[in-house]
C-alpha cells in the first residue's frame, strides 16, 4: 500500500521548502491535503511528483513548486474569499481553503463539478464551493473577491475577470509569453489592477485565455 502520507512530506521537504516559501499555513495544507485524491485514479501514483499532472482537454494539476509560490504570492488572509479559475478536480481550492474563509472553485463542465465536489467532499473540505461557468467570465455573482488565483496560463486576461477584485485585492497568474511564462501578481488599486512579476514558471494555456488573434482579410 502507497505511503501518501509520507510522499507529501517529502514533497514538502524536496520541492516546496527549497523554493523559498515559508508561510507556515502554505506548508501545512501542503503537508496535510491528500494530492492523490485530486488527480485522476490513473494518475495517483505520480501525484506527488514534480511535474504537472495532466487532467486531459489541455489542462493540468500544477506542480507543486508552482502551486506553492503562487499561494505565497496571493497572500491569503482567513477573513478572505477566493475565487479559483480553473480548479480542476479542487487541489488548489482545498490548498486555499485552508488559508482563507472561503473559496469559490470555477469549472466549466458539469462532470469536472462533480468531480471535484466529491474530491473535496473525501478530504473533509467544508468552505469551498464548487461551481459551474466559463472560466473567463469567473463568478460574478459570488463576488467581488479578496483573490483571484488563475491555474493555468493565460495570454490575454479579460476584464471580466480583473474587475471581480475587490479594491486592494490581489489576482495571481501565469502569463504566457512563447515555450516561456511568469508569473505575476496584479493588485487591484484605484479601480486598476497593476502587475508586478513574482517568479517563472509555465502551463497550458486556459480556454478562453488565449491572445486575441487580429482579423486579416
Amino acid at each position: 500500500m502507497t505511503d501518501f502520507a509520507r510522499r507529501r512530506t517529502t514533497m514538502v521537504d524536496t520541492q516546496v521548502r527549497p523554493s523559498d516559501v515559508t508561510r507556515f499555513p502554505i506548508i501545512e495544507a501542503m503537508l496535510s491535503v491528500p494530492r492523490e485524491l485530486f488527480v485522476p485514479a490513473s494518475r495517483r501514483e505520480a501525484a506527488y511528483a514534480g511535474e504537472h499532472i495532466d487532467l486531459g482537454e489541455n489542462r493540468v494539476v500544477l506542480d507543486p513548486r508552482t502551486q506553492a509560490k503562487m499561494l505565497e504570492a496571493a497572500d491569503i488572509q482567513p477573513d478572505e474569499t477566493v475565487l479559483d479559475v480553473g480548479s480542476g478536480l479542487g487541489y488548489s481550492s482545498a490548498l486555499a481553503a485552508h488559508m482563507a474563509e472561503a473559496v469559490i472553485a470555477l469549472e466549466e463542465s458539469a462532470e469536472r463539478v462533480a468531480e471535484a465536489e466529491a474530491a473535496l467532499a473525501e478530504a473533509g473540505v467544508d468552505n469551498v464551493a464548487v461551481v459551474e461557468g466559463a472560466l473567463a467570465e469567473g463568478a460574478a455573482k459570488h463576488g467581488p473577491y479578496d483573490v483571484i488565483l488563475v491555474e493555468g496560463a493565460v495570454e490575454h486576461m479579460p476584464d471580466a475577470l480583473t474587475e471581480q477584485l475587490k479594491e486592494g485585492g490581489r489576482i495571481v497568474a501565469i502569463f504566457s509569453e512563447g515555450s516561456l511564462g511568469t508569473v505575476r501578481v496584479g493588485y487591484r488599486i484605484d479601480g486598476e489592477v497593476s502587475w508586478r512579476f513574482a517568479f517563472n514558471a509555465g502551463a497550458p494555456v486556459l480556454p478562453g485565455f488565449e491572445a486575441r488573434r487580429a482579423f486579416v482579410l
